[in-house]
């Protein structure tokens, strides 16, 4: 769900003690529409002016920062790196953060600065303002052609967005309750009701509103009577009670163990549909959401061209190889090519030039039944053998470069859905740098000769450390995990991947010890988690020692071979996942 203005006051709220007085001492810019502040006390100030996951939080997720840093980082750096937070503030019920900054100037002059997070939607924005209310900058600008009600430009004075025209849910009063309630639509249902008649409260809040007050949540204003009214108004007089004097509680609800929703209130609607976690802080709740979202967004925008390639590759590939394997089908009726050939040539005595068929008995066959050769008739009977058995060869010769080529297509589409899956893994900038290196050594990109150098910087393998206390590595890439088995790992070391699935290398650094059977258990989670089976319920790993992996020649990068094995079937575990991560 977005975030509304209810949680968004919590969120500020939660804030407000742990920010004033800190100051800036970096300002980071990871993706377009993300800033980091990190202040004083190694805490971490995300604001997110994204049109799907605006917000204001403390973080704790470390993200990779591009190797330039964007205009609107620099401007931000200059301006608030030493700046120290005055206030946080939020107007009544919108969803805009105003932080309040106190500078000292190049002259050594106090001077104020506001850094303003609207978060609207895909409206949202991110404006830094002068001690006067003055724009200096914003994340996006907004001309007179995008909106000739309200401009956000540098030089012009901030002017905070329109009101919705309805009236805040806690400025509602029982009698005025009663009067909307009346002059409404009486087939409207409670919800939408809430909706319609006030700003400040999100879908989800208004059909818990409408879920309490009658036990369902698409109950219509017409089944309610005048007991009905009552409750109706005592469930909203209670959550304007809860907002005013800021009884939050951040819960996450998970649905099949992933996070589907979040809410500053306790929500009962769904039952037994929906788990509900009590979470020890809106930022921490706001990471665990949004993480694994944040990372297929990175991948959409960071690696859209990526997917484009590797897609297209390999749909042709799977068009080609289609193809292919209709050929191959067709040489394996060579053998009725030869016969013909043969029959026309045991029967030349009985031809003559211009026949378009010859009916003749097949002595191949037991009892030699009878029958029909197609002829040309523009040939001699010679030419007509002749041709037969021309395309016999061809067809035998077609039969090895067929299964030739057709070896090579499987093995670049297996490649091709190995990259598509390190993309769909891909978690730093830097990873996406690699994968991309990659397509171009393959030749599915082709290389720039000419133009700026791309910075290219050494990318380790993830680690994690098991329960047991071994270190396990995992590849971030094929190439990466070509170096990782073949190149880094001790021989002794353990090697897992998941059975016929494409997935990362993991080694599990043995040090020459013998893990134990839930430290093997531990390591193959992290490979089955690492992928194509995420989302599956039981995946089977093999696994074997380092020495056993051998790369054939002309493979693929990431291609590998085993001949011996063990396998162990698990259920991959995000939470186990994280607990594991070496930081």
């Amino acid at each position: 769900m977005p975030l509304d203005a209810v949680c968004l006051q919590a969120i500020v709220q939660e804030l407000r003690p742990q920010l004033l007085g800190l100051r800036i001492d970096k300002v980071q810019q990871p993706a377009r529409d993300q800033v980091i502040l990190l202040l004083r006390g190694n805490r971490r100030l995300l604001l997110n002016a994204g049109a799907n996951a605006p917000r204001i939080q403390l973080t704790e997720l470390v993200r990779d920062n591009p190797a330039e840093p964007p205009m609107f980082c620099m401007l931000l750096r200059k301006h608030l790196v030493g700046a120290r937070v005055a206030d946080i503030t939020q107007p009544s019920l919108e969803r805009l953060v105003r932080l309040e900054l106190d500078i000292t100037d190049d002259f050594g002059q106090p001077g104020k600065r506001t850094l303003v997070l609207e978060a609207m939607g895909r409206r949202s924005n991110l404006i830094l303002l002068d001690g006067e209310g003055r724009i200096i900058d914003c994340m996006r600008r907004v001309d007179a052609e995008m909106s000739a009600a309200r401009q956000v430009l540098p030089g012009f004075y901030y002017e905070p967005p329109a009101s919705a025209g309805r009236l805040p849910v806690t400025e509602e009063t029982e009698e005025g309750f009663r009067e909307k309630l009346f002059a409404a639509n009486p087939e409207r249902q409670l919800d939408a009701f809430l909706l319609d008649s006030y700003f400040g409260i999100s879908p989800l809040t208004a059909r818990e509103i409408a879920f309490r007050t009658t036990g369902e949540t698409d109950h219509h204003l017409f089944e309610l009577d005048r007991e009905g009214n009552d409750r109706f108004w005592r469930e909203i007089s209670s959550f304007i009670e809860t907002v005013r004097e800021n009884r939050f509680t951040p819960i996450c609800l998970r649905k099949e163990g992933r996070p589907a929703e979040f809410s500053c209130v306790p929500i009962t609607q769904y039952g037994t549909a929906m788990e509900i976690e009590r979470c020890d802080s809106f930022s921490r709740l706001l990471d665990a959401f949004y993480e694994a979202r944040e990372q297929q967004e990175r991948a959409r925008q960071r690696g859209a061209d990526l997917i484009r390639t590797a897609t297209t590759a390999r749909d042709r590939l799977r068009r080609k190889l289609a193809l292919q394997e209709k050929d191959y089908a067709a040489t394996q009726n060579r053998d009725e090519l030869r016969v013909c050939g043969d029959l026309i040539t045991s029967n030349l005595y009985r031809m003559e030039r211009g026949q378009s068929k010859l009916v003749c008995e097949n002595f191949y066959e037991d009892g030699c039944p009878e029958t029909t050769v197609q002829l040309d008739p523009l040939l001699t009977p010679q030419q007509n053998a002749a041709k037969y058995y021309k395309r016999y060869t061809k067809a035998k010769t077609a039969e090895k470069y067929l299964r030739e080529q057709m070896e090579i297509a499987r093995r670049d589409l297996e490649y091709l859905e190995s990259v598509l899956e390190e993309i769909d893994h891909a978690e730093t900038e830097q990873d996406f740098i690699d994968i991309r290196n990659e397509l171009k050594d393959a030749g599915f990109l082709r290389k720039q000769t000419k133009g700026k150098k791309e910075l290219k910087r050494t990318t380790k393998p993830r680690e994690f450390r098991t329960t047991s206390g071994f270190r396990v590595l995992v590849g971030r890439n094929n190439q990466q995990n070509d170096k990782l088995t073949l190149k880094d790992a001790d021989h002794r070391d353990l090697w897992l991947h998941t059975q016929k699935i494409h997935g990362s290398h993991v080694i599990l650094c043995t040090g020459g010890q013998t893990p134990d059977d839930d430290t093997i258990v531990e390591a193959a989670k992290l490979a089955a988690y690492y992928s194509r089976a995420r989302e599956s319920g039981n995946v089977p790993v093999d696994y074997t020692l380092v020495k056993n992996v051998k790369k054939p020649a002309g493979a693929r990068p990431g291609m590998v071979i085993y001949p011996t094995h063990q396998t162990v079937n698990v259920i991959p575990n995000e939470a186990l996942v994280k607990q594991l991560r070496v930081k």
